[in-house]
């Protein structure tokens, strides 16, 4: 993760050289899109993982060619784990990462969300994520998130992940899985993992 205060770069050298030097910053794994927020003494700050959601979408680079993920029962530990602590089925936890990410701790969405369970940057704060690439810490967070989604819905698997998938207020203004073909793809297809996990 790389995070650079561009001022005193851009005053000497230029904004070219200055978003040059988050690029050269960034380990090969994390080359990725660049992401910039000014704040309100009008300085400019780049990153290539976003933490919050005052940062913007700047610069897109080329992604390096990763490998495929492994297989799903690496990360078995940390759901367990997650699982514990939360109170949430590891089957169910398995799930949500199968549907959202295919296992890959890499991914990220056309709409920002980042790792095996694709957190918004503007949640990572809440949910004391400090780097969501980073698999024991998107996991609690996710799973801290989805049971948040899971109380505030009475236990109502359907409406937690349609929340979890579209927001919470999106579901309560509906009182029922949002008329989005996205969500309810979504929801049926963590239901299905869900379902195929809990036989393994």
């Amino acid at each position: 993760m790389v995070r650079i205060s561009t001022w005193a770069v851009v005053r000497r050298w230029g904004w070219h050289l200055a978003l040059a030097a988050v690029v050269m910053a960034a380990s090969p794994p994390a080359l990725a899109d660049i992401y910039r927020y000014i704040d309100r003494n009008g300085v400019m700050h780049f990153t290539n993982v976003p933490t919050s959601g005052k940062y913007k979408f700047y610069l897109r680079e080329p992604r390096p060619v990763r490998p495929a993920p492994g297989p799903p029962n690496r990360f078995d530990p940390i759901i367990a784990e997650a699982a514990r602590r939360h109170g949430i089925p590891q089957a169910l936890i398995k799930a949500v990462i199968k549907a959202e990410s295919d296992f890959d701790p890499q991914a990220v969405s056309r709409r920002g969300a980042l790792g095996l369970m694709q957190l918004m940057p503007a949640n990572l704060e809440i949910l004391e994520v400090a780097d969501p690439f980073n698999p024991q810490e998107n996991i609690m967070g996710g799973v801290r998130y989805l049971k948040e989604m899971l109380e505030r819905f009475d236990q109502n698997l359907r409406l937690a992940l349609s929340a979890y998938n579209a927001g919470p207020r999106v579901v309560e203004q509906y009182r029922a899985i949002p008329p989005f073909p996205e969500t309810q793809r979504y929801v049926q297809k963590v239901l299905h993992y869900y379902r195929l996990f809990q036989k393994a």
